[in-house]
């Protein structure tokens, strides 16, 4: 079993580039790690890959130890536990890339526009009671359910000519009252 000088000596050395001082310490800790690894993920194989992390991320970190400061088994401890969690999220919460996400916004107006469309159907209303009431069941069937000029002729009695006149001219009287 290695001391905690062992350790210290070991990633000191790690840090400087040291291959032989980096498999000693591989050899002195690893089983610790994977059982830490092991436990949080409770998955054989994503223990080891997690392992074969934390000992890059030790390669690269090594120097960021400082001896004295506290153990350096807390310290590797410490990020075989924090990338074994990182893991177990990644895991548990699939990400998506955003590019394939769908609008999530609400196509509902907001209550400005809510308030604004409130106001602006209201005006119209009063409008439309401006016209003679056939003009304005016209204006409505037409393009409000959507009628064409021969079934409003129809309705109303009189030829389509007459339909298209009633219903440009009562276009005009509602955009003018509209723009008052």
């Amino acid at each position: 079993m290695a001391t905690r000088a062992d350790i210290e000596d070991m990633l000191a050395r790690t840090a400087l580039g040291d291959r032989a001082a980096f498999s000693r310490l591989y050899n002195a800790t690893s089983a610790k790690l994977f059982g830490i690894c092991l436990r949080v993920l409770n998955n054989r194989a994503e223990a080891e890959d997690a392992l074969q992390d934390i000992y890059v991320r030790i390669w690269q970190k090594a120097g960021r130890y400082s001896a004295g400061t506290y153990s350096p088994m807390t310290w590797l401890i410490t990020l075989a536990r924090n990338l074994a969690i990182d893991k177990l999220r990644a895991r548990r919460a699939p990400g998506q890339d955003i590019d394939e996400m769908h609008d999530l916004r609400d196509a509902a107006p907001g209550p400005e526009a809510a308030a604004v469309a409130k106001s602006e159907m209201g005006r119209i209303a009063d409008c439309l009671d401006e016209l003679e009431p056939e003009r304005a069941q016209a204006i409505k069937g037409a393009y409000l359910d959507g009628e064409t000029y021969r079934d409003l002729a129809a309705r109303h009695d009189v030829p389509v000519n007459t339909m298209r006149t009633w219903l440009r001219r009562s276009l005009i009287k509602l955009k003018d009252c509209l723009s008052r």
